[in-house]
């Protein structure tokens, strides 16, 4: 039997700004020494090699973990645009119908969860796995901490459907939309009531036949996907959003729930964050409670204050109270409604060989700190507009210029004129390339750029 776990990886990147963003969500946010979206990946990997579905825009940041990770990049599927959780999963499905997996089990999992208990984790995939072969879609209840208001629900029976390593499933009874405070702690006391947290297992053909029932339409438009994707972007503009709990998980009468306690957080607020992680470099003067993050390890004073979240990033500060960090959200619409790109993006950006970091931007200059993985180069470019000089601080690079190889150590640098072709390689399996860039000359944008080679496809 094979299991294939797939990571389903979207999300758009408001609750925990401004350090999760459009263009880097959570799932990338490195809060816990690695980035969720990694934890995810290794917690995954004892059950099979994970699959991954995800947004194109995502792509390059979705690589460059997958790389580290030792998954391999062709088990990536980029969606042309985020088309809700049926659209992802109707996908997956089709695409290993294409390659006669239908019998193959696969569990779908969220990208940017925490879960402080892998080997229950686990344990839990593989009962759902068993269950899977007869035909259930399994899903993981999660044995709620208090009666959350903020999440799904699932009743089950009372029946045992099938039991292994001390767990067991029960049939489902029903989903239940998230509920007032009074339901909740009802729920609670009911003690036959579990948090969904969108985990569940399923064979391939089984869900496929769910897709045919419940959501004609979806699979109708998803069976015309030619096996190499040439026409994904075709198909997802015709294919309905809808997510799939709505869609297929309320409706199934052949599908178990496995309570399990997995030690997990859906990481959905920074009041949820300042109760996971340490505080940051703080001092306090006739004040108490609260909590500082900074990416840039700043110390952050508070004077006669109580309660307070400070998030401090390269170019913007959030302050707010404990308990009303949700309201970010309205922090971000007022970002839109300017036009301002802080909604979206950081002054660092990821590419396919590395990343780069903005530094300064002004009309006479604009300078990057530069980082090209092991085993990476960027492509072989010119620029019309600019100059660059490359001061190496890490690394041993080779630097092509007009076809001249230059080895360079740190501390040395290397002029590219205005219009020659260039490019910088990392040789090295393990160490890092780091090189500060000043670009001067009469425009600094991104797409001032001419490629002649690139391992990227991107010429």
């Amino acid at each position: 039997m094979t299991f294939i776990p797939t990571i389903l990886s979207g999300g758009a990147g408001t609750r925990l700004w401004p350090l999760s963003r459009t263009h880097f969500p959570k799932q990338f946010c490195e809060i816990f020494e690695e980035s969720l979206f990694r934890k995810t990946l290794e917690r995954l990997k004892p059950l099979g090699s994970p699959w991954v579905v995800t947004n194109q825009a995502l792509k390059s940041l979705t690589e460059t973990v997958m790389r580290e990770a030792h998954v391999p990049i062709q088990q990536a599927i980029f969606e042309p645009k985020a088309n809700n959780t049926a659209a992802a999963i109707a996908l997956l499905c089709r695409v290993l119908e294409t390659q006669n997996q239908l019998k193959t089990i696969t569990g779908i999992f969220p990208s940017d969860h925490l879960v402080d208990k892998p080997e229950a984790f686990q344990d839990a995939v593989r009962l759902g796995i068993e269950c899977a072969k007869k035909g259930q879609v399994a899903t993981l209840g999660l044995k709620p901490a208090y009666p959350a208001t903020g999440y799904g629900y699932i009743e089950v029976g009372t029946a045992t459907y099938a039991e292994k390593n001390g767990l067991k499933a029960y049939p489902t009874r029903g989903f239940r939309e998230k509920p007032n405070e009074q339901t909740a702690e009802d729920f609670i006391q009911a003690g036959n009531f579990f948090w969904n947290a969108g985990m569940f297992i399923f064979e391939v053909g089984t869900m496929i036949g769910h897709f045919q029932k419940f959501m004609p339409d979806l699979w109708k438009v998803m069976t015309e996907l030619k096996s190499d994707l040439s026409n994904l972007k075709e198909i997802y503009a015709r294919a309905p959003s809808q997510s799939i709990d709505y869609g297929i998980m309320e409706k199934l009468s052949e599908q178990v729930c496995i309570p399990c306690d997995l030690g997990w957080n859906d990481v959905g607020s920074w009041d949820e964050i300042s109760n996971l992680v340490p505080n940051g470099d703080i001092i306090e003067v006739g004040s108490a409670k609260n909590f500082a993050y900074s990416t840039h390890k700043r110390l952050v004073s508070f004077v006669d204050v109580y309660d307070l979240i400070v998030v401090d990033t390269a170019d913007a500060v959030l302050i707010t109270k404990r308990g009303s960090s949700q309201k970010v959200k309205q922090v971000i619409e007022a970002l839109n409604a300017r036009q301002d790109k802080r909604a979206h993006e950081h002054p660092f950006e990821y590419r396919p060989w590395g990343r780069f970091e903005v530094l300064r931007d002004t009309e006479r200059f604009k300078s990057k700190v530069i980082h090209v993985n092991p085993g990476q180069q960027i492509s072989y470019q010119s620029h019309k507009k600019r100059a660059e000089n490359w001061v190496i601080t890490k690394g041993n690079p080779e630097v092509i210029l007009n076809d001249v190889s230059h080895h360079l150590k740190p501390g040395e640098s290397i002029y590219i004129p205005v219009g020659a072709k260039h490019r910088i390689r990392n040789p090295h399996a393990t160490e890092l390339v780091e090189f500060v860039e000043v670009q001067t000359g009469t425009y600094f944008g991104e797409d001032d750029i001419t490629r002649y080679q690139d391992d990227y496809q991107r010429v």
